[in-house]
């Protein structure tokens, strides 16, 4: 897999990007009290679907496991890769990690975002917002002649002060014609270290931070990721460009 992208795919990664952002987005406008996490994926297959593009989530195999949703659905203490249930409704109080992956003319547009459904407790609110801003560290970062390192460290050097659990079992990524391509990204590390960044590469930025333990286990639907101490977990995620100058978020729905 390479990791400088033409001008063409460039252009066709960042078409597919928009339309990653105006899903979630959508999927965000449309999670409330009452819904079913399975409604909401729904509404992402068929907003997906209205955009002309395929959910990159559906059918991925991972081994024997094939995922059945059209987006990754995640409440509570679930980190990633949750599925939508008829049988989980949100209520109030409840955080809801939306992660939208599609293709869209064989590029990938990948971002998440989590939010809070009416009131919870500050320090769940404060965790979110740490989460974003931490996403944000990193994404100053991607700039050429960093390395990825500098990305990592960013992350990490605005989280670990404040007593949160860094999930190391899942990492960004590079971003082109699969879900999952290089560099990986982690959300830890050391500066100057790792794969030099250069124009035209695009990274997928992803802190996955908890409020307790990094620790995690996975649900016997063999997908489903979840804090091993039941604390709740914040994800956020862009789609960013490696230019000549200022990193260029792809995933940045437009006014």
């Amino acid at each position: 897999m390479k990791a400088i992208r033409s001008d063409s795919e460039i252009s066709a990664i960042a078409e597919s990007c928009e339309i990653a952002a105006l899903v979630l987005q959508y999927l965000v406008d449309s999670t409330s009290e009452g819904i079913t996490t399975y409604d909401i994926d729904q509404l992402g297959k068929e907003k997906i679907a209205e955009y002309g593009a395929k959910s990159a989530c559906y059918n991925y195999r991972h081994g024997a496991n094939i995922f059945p949703a059209y987006t990754c659905i995640s409440v509570n203490e679930e980190i990633v890769h949750g599925i939508g249930r008829i049988d989980r409704t949100v209520q109030n109080g409840d955080i809801i990690s939306l992660d939208v992956c599609v293709n869209y003319n064989g590029y990938i547009g990948d971002n998440a975002r989590t939010i809070a459904i009416g009131s919870v407790d500050p320090k769940i609110e404060n965790l979110l917002e740490d989460t974003q801003n931490a996403l944000l560290k990193g994404i100053e970062r991607v700039r050429p002649g960093n390395r990825v390192g500098d990305i990592s460290n960013a992350i990490e050097s605005f989280i670990q002060p404040k007593g949160y659990g860094i999930v190391r079992d899942f990492v960004g990524h590079g971003v082109g014609k699969t879900m999952h391509e290089l560099p990986q990204i982690p959300n830890f590390g050391k500066k100057g270290t790792g794969p030099l960044l250069k124009p035209g590469m695009a990274l997928a930025i992803e802190p996955m931070i908890n409020l307790g333990s990094p620790n995690i286990r996975f649900l016997e639907d063999g997908w489903t990721a979840v804090t091993a101490d039941k604390q709740p977990s914040a994800h956020f995620e862009h789609t960013v460009l490696v230019t000549d100058g200022d990193p260029k978020i792809l995933t940045k729905v437009k006014n």
